[in-house]
Order: C-alpha cells, then structure tokens, then sequence
C-alpha cells in the first residue's frame, strides 16, 4: 500500500494521543461492506484516549483512488472485542496493514488484542453467554406463541452465539465469519446448524430440537460462562444490589444483561438471593441483593 500519500502519517495532523495507523484495501472480488463502501482504502487511526464522541471520519481521494479515513479509540476496539459488535472495525484493525506506528505503541496494542488472553475471554464469554440466554429465551417464547419465522431466526441467533462461546473456549477470537471458523472444528453446534438449515423435518420440529439441545447448553455450560460474575459476587462477604453490580468496571460491558444473568443464577442454584429492608419510610418494601 502506498502509505506517503496519506497526511496521517504527520502526528500533528492526526492528532493528539495518536499511536498509528493501519491501513485495508478492499479485495475487488470481495463485497463492500459497511465500513468501505465503494472506497479503495480504509485508514484507521488509532489514539490512546479518545473518546467516542470525539470519533472523527474524513473522506478523501489521491489520484484515482477513493479513501476512508477514521479516527477510532483503543478503548473502542477493545470493547468491540469484548462486546462482540464492530466486527468489521475489529477485522480490519486485526488483519489491516500497520502503516504507521509510533514507538511500536500500535504494534503492542494489536498483538494485546491477538493474544485474546484469559481476562479479556472471561469477560467476553459472560457477554455471548448473556445473548445466548436472551435470544434463547425469546426463541421459546415465539414458539409457544407459534410465531416460526421469528422463533427461526432468534434459534439462528443463538446458535451463532453458542457457536463464539465454543470458539471462546478453543481460545480463538470470534470473527464476522463465525460458521467458517466454527466448520473445521467439527462441533457440536455445527452439527445442530445443519439440522435446523437442512433437515428434512417440519420448521417447528428442526425448532424445537434445538431449543432442546441449547436447554442442555444452558444447563452445562452456565457456571463457565458466568465465572466472572460469580467471582465478584463472592468477593465480599456483603451481599451485593443490582445497581453496585452494573457499576463494576469488569461487568460494564454486560450492565444490560445482568437482571436477566441474576435470576437465571438463581434459578439454577449458582447464586442465593437475600432481601434487605428499605430506609425508613419505604412501607414494608425489601431490596432483593445477590451473593454466592
């Protein structure tokens, strides 16, 4: 890639806290997606620091050819990571070309990111195991209701993230491309994914005998996922409220999820709940806290 062309390359003009670049030219037998569009080139600029809202965008041409250039946070890649959503932006920071780094800063950011380690998929899994749980439970309500196409595809959902908890555990960082990563794995969710696409079953039998198999999923696979959680909750002796949770920095990426996550702990016997009488003046109203 001819990296002179671009003004990124001056600090100054990239601006403060920068620590590199990485650079993606789109394959022209590939799709565009929702990053490249029609443009030639991708530039990520990366800064320590920068907050979401400071995110800028600058389109481009040099001679013929058409760019896109963005000014992203690390924080906002690593939490891509651990969230599971910008795929695309995680793709390209991961496979792009380093065309700019500054002291090896970017360099050591990305082989951080690559290695995937044990805190980052801790906290990763609890948040596909959390969708997981959630579109689950939406799958079973839409059948019950007899509601197929939408309970299909809630299925389908969960199966993608069974399929990134099982690529998790295998220590490999889910992709866009989670079904072929998952294939050469030979699965068990693979295998359930043929039978709800290609069975000769009605719609609703191929439905239910996955929502049977993720039942099991559920079951065996809950304490695993939800180690993080369950961690923190016996880290102290004090039973803990649902708002002290969602303010522990390890859980903000699951904030959302965590009623959801504490009554099916719960529910399986993997955490207690205790109730504590309200101040004064609240009646005979109790707040329900969680501990292990």
């Amino acid at each position: 890639m001819e990296t002179t062309i671009f003004s990124i390359l001056d600090e100054e003009k990239a601006g403060h806290g920068a620590i590199g670049a990485v650079g993606y030219r789109l394959d022209q037998a590939g799709s565009h997606d929702s990053l490249l569009h029609d443009f030639e080139f991708l530039i990520m600029v990366v800064h320590h620091g920068l907050e979401e809202t400071e995110r800028r965008i600058e389109h481009g041409m040099s001679g013929d050819s058409a760019y896109q250039l963005l000014h992203v946070g690390s924080r906002e890649i690593e939490q891509g990571i651990l969230i599971g959503d910008q795929r695309d932006s995680v793709k390209y920071f991961l496979h792009g070309e380093i065309i700019w780094d500054i002291e090896g800063k970017l360099m050591a950011f990305r082989s951080y990111i690559n290695e995937f380690g044990e805190p980052m998929k801790e906290r990763r899994k609890l948040k596909e195991f959390s969708k997981f749980l959630k579109v689950y439970g939406e799958a079973k309500r839409y059948t019950a209701e007899k509601d197929l196409l939408d309970a299909y595809y809630c299925v389908l959902q969960a199966l993608k993230h069974y399929a990134r908890l099982e690529l998790i555990e295998q220590g490999i960082l889910p992709e866009s491309s989670v079904w072929e990563q998952v294939r050469p794995l030979n699965s068990v969710v693979y295998k359930l994914f043929d039978e709800l696409t290609e069975n000769s079953e009605t719609l609703e039998q191929r439905i239910q005998l996955v929502l049977l198999a993720c039942e099991f999923t559920l079951a065996s696979k809950m304490a695993d996922c939800c180690a993080l959680l369950l961690k923190i909750l016996g880290s102290r002796k004090e039973a803990w409220g649902i708002q002290e949770l969602a303010q522990v920095p390890e859980l903000e990426h699951v904030k959302d999820e965590l009623p959801l996550l504490l009554r099916k702990l719960v529910t399986r016997s993997l955490a207690q709940e205790i109730t504590k009488a309200q101040k004064e003046g609240a009646g005979d109203s109790r707040e329900l806290r969680y501990r292990v």
